[in-house]
Formats: C-alpha cells, structure tokens, sequence
C-alpha cells in the first residue's frame, strides 16, 4: 500500500462545517490583517489575492473584492476592472513561480453551481499541468498536492512583490 503524506489536510477533515454561520470566511480574514497566516498575497485597492487553503491543485488562488456581496451585478466598474488586473496579475506570478501548463479560471455563482462560499463572489485561479489529471483521482479519487502551502505562500508572495514594482 502506498502511503500519501498531507498534514495539512487534517485541518479541514477535523474542522467544523457549519453553513449557517454569519461568520464570511473572507471578510474575517481580511479584517485580521494577518496576511501570511490567513494566505492573502496581495491586497489592492477593491479587491485581494488569497490562497485556497485546501487547493485543487498547487497554486489554487483566489481573488476577491473586499466588498461583502453575492452578486455579480452588485460590482462597481472600479471593482471589475480591479478583479480583473488581479486575476491577470496572478497568472503572472503563477507563470513566474510554478509554470502550469494552462489555468482554469472561474466562479460559482450560487451554491447548485458549486459556490463553496455562495454570499461573497470570488474567482478561481487553478494553475494546470500537462498529466496533472492522472489516475491518483481518476481511480482513488485522490489528488496529490505536492508542495506545502507555506512554500508556495512564499514563493508567489516574492512574485506579487516584483510584478507590482515593475507595474509603478
């Protein structure tokens, strides 16, 4: 038998899961200004970068307003555009750190459409490989993610930094 080795996993499997809280898992984290504990990247003006801490695929980002809504209608042209800067700012840290192959980028609106966090919009960003889809899920429906999320925080955050310099 071979054995998978992810700690981090535990966290999530031992963590409640209570989908009546009032408690927006976003809006806390942001508010706690704990960047590298709560895995934000990158805050700019509207919105902000946060890791997936339990990922699809290594490089799993999120990027998010700031503002508390579920409706793709609600945003502000400002708000848009500045989703969209950062979702192209971090394909570019995610070519930069981990060079995928492709990207899936996407939302879930509602939570029939797969919404995990259904009243706080938010963008996918999860970085693909050649092969990355082989029979460890297939078969085991196992996904294997092969590097710790702190190291990947560190590498991307090192990325953030440089791209947006180069920007100013």
């Amino acid at each position: 038998m071979d054995i998978l080795w992810a700690p981090w996993r535990m966290e999530y499997i031992i963590s409640a899961k209570d989908s009546t809280s009032d408690v927006c898992i976003f809006c806390s984290r942001v508010e706690q200004k704990s960047d590298k504990k709560n895995l934000i990247l990158f805050r700019s003006k509207y919105s902000f970068v946060i890791m997936n801490r339990f990922p699809y695929n290594n490089g799993h980002l999120m990027v998010v307003p700031y503002r508390h809504s579920g409706d793709i209608r609600s945003l502000e042209p400002d708000e848009s555009r500045d989703l969209f800067h950062l979702i192209q700012l971090s394909t570019t840290a995610l070519e930069q750190v981990m060079q995928p192959h492709g990207f899936n980028i996407g939302m879930n609106l509602g939570r029939v459409a797969g919404a995990g966090v259904e009243d706080h919009l938010h963008f996918h960003i999860v970085p693909r490989w050649n092969g990355d889809t082989n029979f460890m899920p297939v078969i085991n429906n196992t996904k294997v993610v092969s590097e710790a999320l702190e190291k990947s925080y560190d590498k991307l955050l090192k990325a953030y930094k440089k791209i947006s310099s180069e920007e100013k």
